[in-house]
């Protein structure tokens, strides 16, 4: 992959978390019916991650939080010339009438929040679905999905990749933009 520009990081990385964590708490005061999930395999860094401030920030004990896997829910896994290999989900609740706050890193196309969306069905009917994101790349939409809460929105040509870094598996808190993938 050819060099890429870093657009975030460190300290601006780490604002970004803690408005978007913020927003969250303003809309969803004591999380008392919302859960967070992650998607697999990127969004549950992010979902983490928010979950540790929320925590941090509303003092609470616990809030509801779960990792799901999109693999055989997405439209192209027959189509992928080397096999697929899923992640583990991890959901010891139901969202049956909950505000559910899906989390991913990048918004790119559309398809892997709609893939989740069709999992999430297998846990109940939620009474609302909301989208955290960290990269929003808005002009590369192929489904009519948007993210309710953005940490940054990036202009790319659809060749470009925008890569999230996170300190726990990268050893540092940036995100990249690479001219082409």
């Amino acid at each position: 992959m050819e060099k890429g520009r870093t657009i975030l990081k460190d300290k601006q990385f780490q604002l970004t978390i803690d408005r978007l964590s913020h927003q969250l708490i303003e809309n969803h005061d004591d999380f008392s019916n919302a859960c967070l999930i992650g998607i697999q395999p990127k969004g549950t860094f992010l979902a983490q991650r928010l979950h540790a401030k929320l925590l941090e920030l509303t003092g609470l004990d616990s809030i509801e939080m779960g990792i799901l896997d999109v693999t055989f829910y997405r439209d192209d896994f027959r189509t992928r010339l080397k096999p697929l290999s899923p992640s583990q989900t991890k959901m010891d609740f139901l969202v049956e009438d909950k505000n559910v706050i899906l989390a991913d890193d990048v918004l790119y196309s559309g398809r892997t929040v709609r893939a989740a969306l069709t999992a999430l069905e297998h846990y109940g009917r939620a009474r609302k679905i909301e989208l955290v994101t960290m990269v929003d790349r808005h002009y590369n939409r192929h489904l009519p999905i948007t993210s309710d809460y953005i940490g940054m929105k990036v202009d790319a040509l659809d060749e470009a990749y925008v890569s999230v870094e996170w300190k726990d598996v990268q050893g540092e808190d940036k995100i990249i933009l690479y001219p082409k993938r």
